[in-house]
C-alpha cells in the first residue's frame, strides 16, 4: 500500500532551511535525510571552524523530520562530535526511528561531510504531544 503522505513534512514547516538545513527525503516515523550547507554566519574563529551547535541542529532537525509530528519535541540527546566542521562543507543528516514506546521515539543520527566522513554521531529521545508545548493543558 503506497501511503504518500508519509513522504509530506508534517513538522518544524516554519524553520530556516539556512540554519538547520533542507529536507531531502521524509518516509514518516521512520527516516529523514537533511542536508546543510555551513556558511561564514556559523564560524567561531578566522579559520572558519564552525560552531558545532549549528551541526547538533542539522542532527536535531533531522529527528524531528524522522518522526514527522506535528507535535514533535526534543526530551534528550547523547551525541558525539568526532570530526570538526569547516566554512564551506555541506553536511547530510540521516536520521532513523529505531524505537517507538508510547508517545516516546529513539531517534539514531548520523551526519557526514561531503566526503562522507561522519562528524557526528547520536541518539536523540523525542516526545509526540497530543497538543503544541505552547498551547495550555485543557
Amino acid at each position: 500500500m503506497d501511503n504518500r503522505d508519509s513522504h509530506v513534512q508534517t513538522t518544524h514547516q516554519s524553520i530556516s532551511e539556512d540554519l538547520v538545513g533542507k529536507v531531502e527525503r521524509i518516509e514518516s516515523g521512520k527516516f529523514a535525510q537533511v542536508s546543510l550547507t555551513v556558511d561564514s554566519r556559523m564560524q567561531v574563529d578566522e579559520k572558519g571552524l564552525v560552531h558545532g551547535g549549528f551541526t547538533f541542529g542539522l542532527a536535531d532537525y533531522s529527528a524531528m523530520v524522522a518522526v514527522n509530528d506535528p507535535f514533535v519535541v526534543l526530551l534528550s540527546s547523547q551525541v558525539r562530535f568526532l570530526k570538526p566542521v569547516v566554512v564551506g562543507e555541506t553536511l547530510t543528516a540521516r536520521a532513523q526511528v529505531d524505537e517507538t514506546e508510547g508517545k516516546k521515539r529513539r531517534v539514531r543520527c548520523e551526519v557526514l561531510n561531503q566526503g562522507r566522513e561522519k562528524v557526528l554521531e547520536g541518539e536523540f529521545l523525542c516526545l509526540v504531544l497530543n497538543q503544541h508545548v505552547l498551547e495550555k493543558k485543557n
